[in-house]
């Protein structure tokens, strides 16, 4: 189901503003605006919420690592060079954790900028660049490890072969295979439970769900729906939230209950942020869009 939006009000504040009519889906607040606020970006990416629902984003070709503030809805620079920075995601410690594409690494950012290089090689081959991240309750950290050639690299292939997720344990000493035999993963979200992890073969077009063991091993590999996505995140009801063709949005179960059209040619990734966790975060293209919520994100 896609949802109409009309522009009713905007330049005054170089906002652009959206209705948004939530039909037959209560997912959305009634009268909920989809709020374009900035779009003066190359490629917008990696939305991560902290403890406060402000949002940090990247933008990946500009090197930057941006803060939205969740309070006054003001942007500030957060780290510049970023480390050609992608997907994001907080450590239960407020470290920003980044998917530092440049060198293909995983970084592990303070609240001043300061950068801890916690991965660089996998059995002494260089990863193929780190794309999105997920922490689980325990803080061990699962990321997606596809290859997508970049401009700014020497190299033009890959050391590693397939196409990986990999785990790194909660005290950091043991890095290995979690999930494999993808085309290209991407997207990835757990449930605030930790018993389940979603896994988009964005290049298979497919998501896939895994039951999370106690050891943070995968098994139970079930294909949750005919679709992949670059970013994704999920809701306080198990709502999974889909990118690509603007945000689909699908049921535990793997039914799609709503689209949210967005008027660019991709939405990269998603969150949620806000005080109230209540405000869904969206990345696509050079903008980046805000819309209210009647879910909530979920924190641990």
């Amino acid at each position: 189901m896609k949802t109409k939006y009309t522009i009713i009000s905007s330049l005054a504040l170089g906002i652009l503003v959206f209705s948004c009519k939530a039909q037959h889906s209560s997912i959305i607040a009634d009268d909920a605006l989809l709020v374009k606020v900035d779009s003066t970006y190359s490629f917008t990416e990696g939305p991560a919420s902290d403890k406060d629902g402000n949002v940090y984003f990247t933008d990946q070709p500009n090197d930057k690592i941006i803060k939205w503030h969740a309070n006054d809805n003001s942007l500030s620079i957060f780290k510049e060079p970023s480390g050609r920075a992608n997907g994001l995601y907080f450590d239960h410690d407020g470290n920003l954790l980044a998917a530092a594409d440049e060198n293909n690494e995983l970084w592990r950012i303070d609240s001043n900028g300061n950068v801890d290089t916690l991965l660089t090689s996998f059995e002494d081959k260089k990863l193929n660049g780190p794309n999105d991240i997920w922490v689980d309750l325990k803080g061990g950290i699962y990321f997606t490890d596809p290859y997508y050639q970049r401009e700014y690299w020497t190299r033009t292939k890959a050391e590693i072969s397939e196409k990986n997720v990999y785990y790194i344990s909660p005290d950091g000493k043991e890095v290995s295979i979690i999930a494999s035999g993808f085309v290209q993963p991407n997207g990835i979200i757990g449930t605030p439970d930790g018993k389940t992890l979603y896994v988009a073969d964005i290049g298979d077009k497919k998501t896939y769900a895994y039951t999370i063991q106690p050891n943070g091993t995968l098994t139970g590999k079930k294909l949750f729906t005919n679709m992949g996505s670059d970013g994704m995140t999920i809701d306080n009801k198990g709502n999974i939230y889909l990118t690509g063709d603007g945000v689909t949005v699908f049921n535990k179960k793997g039914e799609q209950i709503h689209h949210i059209p967005i008027n660019e040619n991709w939405t990269a990734n998603i969150t949620f942020g806000g005080k109230d966790q209540n405000i869904l975060f969206i990345t696509a293209m050079g903008a980046i869009y805000t819309l209210k919520m009647n879910v909530k994100g979920v924190r641990y």
